[in-house]
């Protein structure tokens, strides 16, 4: 049965014509990021679904102590309703002081579940060590587990990671560079020479020349003003402008493991004669007995008995011209019936024989 190449094969058609795009949807400006925040805690309240192991009991001691309470030499605390956790947050750019952050709370022991427990005061270090936010709250847990008496025990979703919504409070701002210096850099998200050059052209025929220069495929600086103010205004401005961004390289995506394959309008090939054809090779596999003769004193013992089909198609060749565009190349493949993966088989065996202008990529 011969598959539809089309449900596998995904074409981008881009228009011949550029399209005008914002600077803000191509580029990012430099320094204006997230940072990730991590920390260690406890979650309390748990019924029963926490765990003991040796670095919760020492947490757990270690907070008892910081609360006043100093437990005997030798005692050794239940745990049962305690869990320890590890709690990331992304402080976003220009957090600030007193704002809301959400937390996501995960299991690093054996806990079973999180459901239904708080987190104590927790800290959250940035890379540099420094603590910029404070969480505590009540955990929302989607998921969750039961077990019966018998043993058995069904689990839904996750139940050992859960969310608290504004869970952490900001303590300290982290310094971003967009204030400072006399100049803002735009970073596009994907680097490219023609790209850059065009940003940079279109800002300088709006705010004048010079104002703007291209630093590689990637960063464009611009000059921006030195108060706070002003510049908010003036990247407002900036970030909105639209041009004409260049047109995406040849490429060709593929996938092994899915099957998908991704060819950009831009493909071309050189001129090419492909064959196709298959092979389909059957083994089935029979059970006889075999009897021995009378009165000799063998056994009667079962065998196999394997027969072997082979079935070779007729190979198919189609011709590529010159210059030959990525609907002709569709429309090819799809006569001779080819596979995704007969298609792969094609797809590389024409980039090694130099017929393909173009990247091919497997992932």
């Amino acid at each position: 049965m011969k598959h539809c190449l089309t449900l596998y094969l995904i074409l981008i058609l881009a228009s011949p014509l550029a399209h005008a795009v914002r600077i803000k949807d191509v580029s990012e400006v430099a320094g204006v990021r997230s940072n990730q925040l991590i920390g260690y805690g406890l979650v309390v309240g748990l019924a029963g679904t926490g765990e003991s192991t040796p670095f919760t009991d020492q947490s757990f001691n270690a907070m008892l102590k910081n609360l006043g309470i100093q437990m005997a030499s030798g005692v050794k605390p239940k745990t049962k309703n305690v869990a320890a956790v590890a709690v990331s947050a992304e402080l976003l750019p220009f957090a600030k002081q007193g704002q809301k952050i959400d937390v996501t709370v995960s299991s690093i022991g054996s806990a079973k579940s999180l459901r239904g427990g708080t987190l104590v005061q927790t800290f959250l270090k940035g890379l540099d060590g420094k603590v910029y936010a404070v969480s505590q709250g009540n955990l929302i847990v989607g998921g969750f587990t039961a077990d019966g008496a018998d043993g058995s025990s069904i689990v839904g979703n996750t139940p050992t990671v859960g969310r608290i919504t504004n869970g952490a409070t900001v303590e300290q701002e982290v310094p971003s560079p967009f204030a400072s210096g006399r100049y803002i850099t735009f970073n596009l998200f994907d680097a490219d020479f023609t790209t850059a050059q065009r940003m940079s052209n279109s800002i300088n025929a709006f705010l004048g020349p010079d104002t703007a220069s291209a630093m590689d495929a990637t960063s464009v600086r611009v000059q921006a003003p030195r108060d706070l103010t002003q510049r908010v205004a003036f990247l407002s401005t900036v970030e909105n402008l639209e041009f004409d961004p260049a047109e995406v390289s040849a490429k060709i995506i593929v996938n092994s493991r899915t099957g998908t394959i991704v060819v950009g309008q831009n493909v071309r090939l050189r001129p090419a004669a492909i064959t196709h054809g298959g092979m389909t090779v059957t083994i089935k596999e029979n059970l006889k007995v075999s009897q021995p003769g009378a009165l000799s004193g063998g056994q009667t013992a079962v065998v196999p008995d394997s027969d072997i089909d082979v079935a070779e198609e007729k190979g198919r060749m189609f011709y590529f011209q010159p210059g030959a565009t990525l609907d002709e190349l569709v429309r090819a493949v799809n006569a001779v019936g080819a596979t995704p993966s007969d298609l792969m088989a094609i797809l590389q065996a024409l980039k090694q024989a130099g017929a393909i202008d173009g990247q091919l990529i497997v992932i």
